[in-house]
Formats: C-alpha cells, sequence, structure tokens
C-alpha cells in the first residue's frame, strides 16, 4: 500500500513539474522518520530542494544562452589595474542594481585597458544574480537586425533582444556603419530607452560617434538616450596585451639570446691562434690615404684619392652618393702589412695578399 502510495506520488510530482521532489522524496521521507521531523518541515525541505534545482538550472540556461566568454569572469579580472574610481564602483555594480533600474553602462578607453574583461566579468555576476544577459559584438548584433529587418520581421527580432535585461555591445565603433546599419542600430537603443540596460564599449569618445551614426542629429539622439540615465568607466593605463606578450617573449627567451664569439678586425689579430675570424664587411674597408683634393665638374663634386702605398698608383676618382663597389670576392686585396693579415679555417693555412700596382707605360713598353 505505501509503496503504491509512493509510486503514485511520483507521478503526480512529475506532473506538476516537480522532478528534484519526486527523486528526493523516499530519501528525505526516510531520513525524516530517523530524525523525527514534522510534516511540515519535511515538505519544506523537499520544496527548497526543488528551488535550488531549478536556480541552478536556471543559471546554467542563462549562462549558455549569454555567449559570454568562460574565461572573462571575476576571478580572473586583474583588479590591481583597474582605476581607482572603476575599482570601487565595481562591486555596486555586480550586484545589478542598475539593471533593475534599466539604466545603461558604458566603458571608454584605448584598445587593451580591459573593457571587454570588464563588462563580462559584470555580465556574469548578474547572471549568478538571475538576470539575463547577451553579449555579442556589435556588427554581428546589426547583421542579425538587417537580417530581421529585410525579412519584415525586425519587431519580432526586438522582442526576442528584450528578453535580456542587459545587452552587451562590445567595440560599439570598431567597424564603419552604413545608413541602414545606422538606423537598426538606432533603433534597437531607442526600444531599450529606459526599460532595459545596454552594456557598450568603445574605443571612440562621445565627440567621435558621428563615426558611427553619421547624421549629426542621430549621434545626438543616440548619445541623449545612452547617457540619461548611465554609468560611465574610463579604463586607462597601459595596454594588458602589451604587457602580457613582453612577459611571454621574456619567458621564453629565458637566457640572453646567442651572439657570435668569433669576430675580430684585421687590424686586430686574434691573440689566440687558430680561432677562426670573421672578416669585416666589405662595404667599410680600411684605407690609408694623403690630402685628397676635390674638383667640380658640372654639378657634380669629384673627389680624388691619392693611395701613399706607391707614387706610381693611378688615380682613383669617386663621386658622392654613388655606392660603393664591394671588390670581387674571389680575389680581395689587401695591403702586405703584417698588422693586416688574417686567417681563416685551417689556422695553418694563411693567405696573403697585396695590392696589385699598375706601372706606366715607358716608350711602348710594359
Amino acid at each position: 500500500m505505501i509503496a503504491m502510495a509512493i509510486a503514485s506520488l511520483a507521478l503526480l510530482l512529475r506532473a506538476l513539474k516537480l522532478p528534484t521532489v519526486a527523486r528526493h522524496a523516499d530519501e528525505v521521507a526516510q531520513l525524516a522518520e530517523r530524525e523525527g521531523w514534522t510534516f511540515v518541515r519535511y515538505l519544506h525541505h523537499l520544496i527548497e530542494l526543488e528551488v535550488h534545482e531549478r536556480h541552478r538550472r536556471r543559471i546554467a540556461r542563462n549562462l549558455k544562452d549569454s555567449e559570454l566568454p568562460p574565461d572573462k569572469t571575476l576571478a580572473t579580472l586583474e583588479r590591481a589595474r583597474l582605476p581607482v574610481k572603476v575599482a570601487k564602483t565595481l562591486p555596486a555594480l555586480c550586484e545589478g542594481a542598475f539593471v533593475e533600474r534599466g539604466d545603461n553602462l558604458l566603458a571608454f578607453g584605448l584598445p587593451g585597458r580591459g573593457k571587454t574583461h570588464l563588462v563580462c566579468a559584470i555580465g556574469h555576476e548578474l547572471i549568478q544574480r538571475g538576470h539575463r544577459v547577451l553579449f555579442t559584438a556589435t556588427y554581428a548584433l546589426v547583421q542579425r537586425l538587417l537580417a530581421a529587418k529585410r525579412d519584415l520581421r525586425l519587431e519580432q527580432e526586438l522582442a526576442l533582444l528584450d528578453r535580456f535585461d542587459a545587452v552587451i555591445l562590445d567595440d560599439i565603433g570598431y567597424v564603419q556603419q552604413n545608413r541602414d546599419e545606422m538606423e537598426v542600430l538606432f533603433t534597437f537603443l531607442a526600444e531599450r530607452y529606459e526599460r532595459r540596460t545596454v552594456m557598450i564599449t568603445s574605443n571612440l569618445v562621445f565627440s567621435e560617434w558621428d563615426r558611427i551614426f553619421k547624421d549629426p542629429m542621430t549621434t545626438a539622439a543616440a548619445i541623449d538616450r545612452l547617457v540619461h540615465h548611465s554609468v560611465i568607466l574610463e579604463m586607462t593605463g597601459t595596454s594588458i596585451r602589451v604587457e602580457h606578450a613582453q612577459a611571454e617573449r621574456t619567458g621564453r627567451g629565458g637566457t640572453a639570446p646567442h651572439h657570435s664569439q668569433n669576430t675580430a678586425t684585421i687590424d686586430s689579430p686574434p691573440s689566440t691562434p687558430g680561432a677562426a675570424q670573421t672578416a669585416p664587411a666589405p662595404a667599410t674597408p680600411t684605407t690609408t690615404t694623403s690630402p685628397t683634393t676635390t674638383t667640380t665638374t658640372g654639378a657634380t663634386p669629384t673627389t680624388t684619392v691619392r693611395p701613399t702605398t706607391s707614387p706610381s698608383t693611378p688615380l682613383t676618382s669617386t663621386t658622392p652618393g654613388a655606392a660603393p663597389t664591394a671588390p670581387a670576392p674571389a680575389t680581395p686585396t689587401t695591403t702586405t702589412n703584417s698588422a693586416n693579415l688574417f686567417t681563416q679555417g685551417d689556422p695553418s693555412t694563411t693567405t696573403t695578399r697585396r695590392k696589385t700596382i699598375h706601372r706606366p707605360e715607358v716608350n711602348g713598353e710594359k
């Protein structure tokens, strides 16, 4: 008889959509019998379990529908980086009183200052307190409204959005709007005015919002509706993304970058025989010259350089501004001074190269 009564009770509870009460009725009845509970306490305990379970399921459902980034919560927010005024206002915002009043929340700042993370963290806290929140990029919402307008169901789409207590529009000034996009965006803001909350992040200050709404009158009307009942947060400081990127590069580096240790100049041979050396760049050779004379021919000055190695060495003319011509790699030339010798590769092999001296022809003989 008792078993039949329990089975019938379970069916009635499912019909009343009380699955938690049906699932725990027998277990709690046994506990109440052992503890000597009254019937009122037994019933209260079951209903309390049902309410808690419904609240948990509602939060899970609202969190899924919100499309909020799961990692941008209050626990992961770096509060030490927040401006002082924002940090003081944050606890009251998380309580959600501004949503119950239908006020707006506007977060301004340069890129990388944490605007999106801040409003998403507040959005997560609002959901925990029973509010419905929707997170969307502004361009995505605009395209959604444009499609609804094209299909002649804009009113129905606005009604669906009206089910959310707060709609977060991320980066409202990121994409330039054409006239059709501007119109549906303004319609959305006007529909929620003084009834539902809009939370906006923007890189543009109000004076630059004419880039969003194009028409000055429409811009002024949109700003007026948003600011009338609103909380404005100014996010200052340095870019969080830049600091994180620098920290990651430093962490990956570990030690200082490796540099070549085999470097030496021609004028300073290594003290350790056999060490491999790196020859200097051919674009900057070391040359000892005598005083130069400059001759101007037309508009281009010509500088004559006289080497001191031999009086019979032919003169070399260079034109300022022209790129220096590097010697052929196969036959580089160096003077025979012992200070200009260097060794490459095998230390037992020393290559000595000297400048080629051209002697003038005398009486037709070379």
